[in-house]
Parts: C-alpha cells; structure tokens; sequence
C-alpha cells in the first residue's frame, strides 16, 4: 500500500488505492532544460510532494512537507466530489552571470496531489495553516450516530 515505505525510503503510490489521485505526469524524470546540472531526482523531488494522512475520530489530517515555501506558493482546493487537491510550486534560483554553480540539490517547479475524500468529510469546514515548512490540512467529520438500540422486553 501507499502507507508503507519502500526500501529506499519513497513512497509510492498504488494504483489500486481508491483515494490517491496522484497526478500522473508523462514527462516524470526527464531532464529539464536549463544550464543547471540536472537529473530525475533534482525534477521530481518537489513532483512527489510527501504527505501524511492520518485519520483521528474528529477529523483527516494531511501533513505536507513544503519546506522553503511560504504560503502564497501553496494551494489548497476541495473540489466537487470531495477531492482534495493541493498544489504549489517553488522557483528556480535566478542565474546570474558571474556565478558558477558547484552543486545544485535543491529541486524547484511544480507539484500536485490530490486525494478523494470519504463521504463523512465536512468539505465546507476545511481548514489549512503552515508552520516551519509543514502544510496542515485539516478535513473535519461528521459523526456518526450510534444506533439506538431498544430492549425489548420478553414476556411468558
């Protein structure tokens, strides 16, 4: 499942899994043209966004590591149908022409996830804040009534 962590600490995303919509993207891994040095995973490390989701008894809770990002770069939607889409992008490092780059590590462009939530969401009260390069939605849920259950009463 999407939950566990590979081998090599990624996670990916099952097909089968009802509620990942990850974006699928033809182009995943190739190179971008630019005068950086580039390679797979210098394009797609901000592609696959990580995130966390988490259910509690109140609420769904995604967690989102967007560190460098500040607010406005990131977009939280909930879309008819209760899907969840969160989206952003970081930009390249503008190139001067003295400089000489000796690494570059620090991944840029988009990313986009999206997820469809269950049918107890209360899509009209999501809330999303962002701390310490850390995105956290929260999607609340209805409650679920018990069942009432009547003892009845055996006579004889």
């Amino acid at each position: 499942m999407s939950l566990i962590p590979s081998f090599f600490g990624r996670r990916s995303s099952n097909v089968f899994d009802p509620f990942s919509l990850d974006v699928w993207d033809p182009f995943q891994g190739f190179p971008l043209s630019t005068n950086f040095p580039s390679s797979a995973s210098e394009t797609t490390a901000v592609a696959n966004a990580r995130i966390d989701w988490k259910e509690t008894p109140e609420a769904h809770l995604f967690k989102v590591d967007v560190p460098g990002l500040n607010k406005e770069e990131v977009k939280v939607e909930v879309e008819d149908g209760g899907i969840l889409q969160i989206s952003g992008e970081r930009s390249k490092e503008r190139e001067e022409k003295n400089d000489k780059w000796h690494r570059v590590e620090r991944s840029s462009g988009k990313f986009c996830r999206r997820f469809r939530l269950p049918e107890n969401a209360k899509l009209e009260q999501v809330k999303a804040a962002m701390e310490n390069g850390v995105l956290t939605v929260t999607v609340p849920k209805e409650e679920v009534k018990k069942p009432e259950v009547k003892a009845i009463d055996i006579s004889g």
